[in-house]
């Protein structure tokens, strides 16, 4: 009698070999293992946003404080939406060589736009009376910038850093491709040794990963927010770069 083939078997045991490969302690541990790599891809998703950061948030608060560049910001955040990931890494490699640095640039270069947009649209939308009232009390430019505008268009801003902070790390994923570590490092390997269970796998840990920075974010961005500013969480996750700046930016 022919054995009939279970529905499914085929996908049980394939996950049954994914299980084993995650409890297989030599996949954790060297510098190859999964722990190294992760510690590359976080430190370096890290290290590239806090340095968008410290660009990009300067530029979008002065320019949404004095009401210029917002052409500036729109052109910006429509440039990365426009240019692929990939392609900037590609750019980055053909100048740098392979390796961390190409990678570094072009995750920095993706996380700018939304951090300018949003920092810009976040301070722009801030009630002009509000403002004009803070100045007529006397206070100073950066008074006004960083104790009436900042705290008010903090959900904003932080809508920005959440949405640079989640694309970083999902897209440092790609940079295994440029030579640079990571956990794309599993995906880019198992893909050219034809291993489907690894590759599976390194596409397991970055979905896992960029699930928990976005939560981690999404924490962070409501700690932030004064207690009357807050949205609910669903409406939270709505508020991104595009749907605000898209609309709100001003020609100056």
């Amino acid at each position: 009698m022919v054995p009939v083939p279970r529905p499914g078997g085929a996908v049980m045991r394939f996950l049954g070999d994914v299980l084993a490969w995650f409890t297989t302690a030599g996949n954790w541990r060297g510098n190859g293992g999964i722990v190294h790599r992760l510690v590359e891809h976080l430190g370096m998703s890290a290290s590239a946003t806090l340095t968008a950061l410290l660009v990009a948030l300067p530029i979008g608060l002065l320019l949404g404080h004095t009401g210029r560049g917002g052409l500036v910001a729109v052109n910006l955040s429509n440039v990365g939406r426009a240019i692929p990931s990939f392609a900037l890494l590609v750019f980055g490699a053909q100048i740098f060589g392979v390796g961390a640095v190409p990678a570094y640039l072009a995750l920095v270069a993706l996380a700018i736009p939304p951090v300018v947009t949003n920092a810009y649209t976040g301070v722009r939308e801030v009630d002009r009376d509000v403002v004009e009232g803070a100045r007529g009390m006397g206070m100073g430019e950066a008074q006004i910038l960083f104790r009436v505008e900042l705290p008010v268009a903090v959900p904003l801003v932080m809508a920005g850093v959440r949405t640079a902070g989640v694309q970083v790390v999902a897209t440092a994923t790609l940079a295994a491709v440029v030579g640079w570590g990571g956990l794309g490092r599993f995906v880019v390997d198992g893909l050219a040794q034809g291993d489907r269970v690894k590759l599976f796998a390194g596409a397991l840990l970055v979905a896992v990963v960029s699930m928990l920075t976005e939560a981690a974010l999404g924490w962070l961005q409501r700690a932030l927010t004064p207690a009357g500013l807050r949205l609910p969480a669903r409406s939270e996750r709505r508020v991104s770069l595009l749907p605000g700046a898209a609309a709100a930016p001003e020609a100056g």
